[in-house]
């Protein structure tokens, strides 16, 4: 079974710590029920505080832990640890928690491609402060990105998105994200088919892609610009086919450079990069469903030269297309 270590302090919100704790004990166990199968448990968990104390949450719940993180020196293979969201003053969180952060620090050379560490909401701020978040990309509540950005100017920040993934990092966006990160988690950990029959099991929105709920490229879509959304839905329907800056502009009524500047402000990418988002996603499903080989894949997802899309793939799942096949294909 993997372990999910959920680290307590004073001030944290409860429902960041008991929801994860109830989201990954139930994946594999819910859906089974529901089905009168055999539950199948994916996960444990564990709550560490500095001492192994009681951890205050900031709405005056008292949570009991399961041990101290000062005991752990390591996270095993199959291991991801959770920072929760900061309830309390950030500045105060900082200022009494620098034991934490410390320990956090150690953290920073994780293994590249596996997600072993990740925060919901303003946990992001103490990632952050150790280290971890500088020169990737991060998330975290919209309401406090300007603070984020004053304090850690080295942190790729994109408040825009729901949810981020760089090499061994993830972050989710502020108010009930950690829904998303955790379905988000259990996919990384425990497959594509776990991770949908518990967004089914817990009614949590699956979104319009058939990988885990909210991916990143799902995230892609909380804008509010129209004109984008219509592009992104043309694309959605049209990724197969060669498509130009110069086409999308013409669809849209706007210059290529207008284009390029507002579909980045509203998804954070360029036109010709979500395009090999939705591809990669196909993929992703294609390789999950379907016997075809590679070759046939490549050619079904708008490609023609598989050495070039097996790079691309690897890039942005951190896994070859037969290794993903192989931990997430019926």
């Amino acid at each position: 079974m993997k372990t999910v270590t959920i680290i307590g302090f004073n001030g944290a919100l409860a429902s960041a710590i008991t929801g994860m704790i109830d989201l990954f004990r139930l994946a594999g166990v819910t859906w089974a029920r529901i089905h009168g199968e055999q539950p199948s448990a994916q996960f444990k968990t564990r709550l560490l505080t500095e001492n192994g104390e009681p951890c205050q949450c900031i709405n005056g719940v008292t949570i009991l832990a399961d041990g101290s993180w000062q005991d752990v020196d390591d996270l095993g293979a199959d291991e991801v640890l959770i920072i929760p969201t900061i309830g309390a003053p950030i500045d105060e969180i900082l200022k009494t928690n620098n034991p934490l952060i410390q320990w956090l620090s150690q953290f920073q050379d994780a293994t590249p491609g596996d997600v072993r560490v990740a925060s919901n909401c303003t946990g992001a701020f103490l990632l952050a402060a150790a280290g971890l978040l500088d020169g990737r990309e991060a998330t975290t509540h919209w309401g406090f990105s300007n603070q984020f950005r004053e304090r850690f100017p080295a942190v790729d920040l994109r408040p825009e998105k729901l949810v981020t993934v760089d090499g061994p990092v993830a972050c989710a966006g502020g108010g009930m994200a950690w829904w998303d990160l955790g379905v988000y988690l259990v996919e990384r950990l425990a497959g594509a088919q776990v991770a949908r029959e518990l967004a089914k099991a817990f009614v949590i929105d699956a979104g319009r892609t058939s990988q885990a709920p909210y991916s990143a490229l799902q995230a892609r879509r909380y804008h509010s610009d129209l004109v984008v959304l219509g592009l992104q839905d043309w694309l959605e329907g049209h990724f197969r086919e060669a498509v130009s800056v110069a086409d999308l502009a013409t669809r849209a009524k706007l210059s290529e450079r207008s284009l390029l500047r507002r579909f980045r402000q509203a998804t954070g990418d360029t036109p010709t990069t979500y395009l090999q988002l939705l591809r990669i996603e196909e993929a992703r499903r294609l390789l999950e469903s379907s016997q075809d080989g590679l070759d046939a894949i490549t050619r079904a997802v708008g490609y023609e030269d598989v050495s070039s899309f097996s790079r691309l793939f690897r890039k942005q799942t951190g896994l070859s297309p037969g290794a993903y096949r192989s931990k997430f294909g019926r």
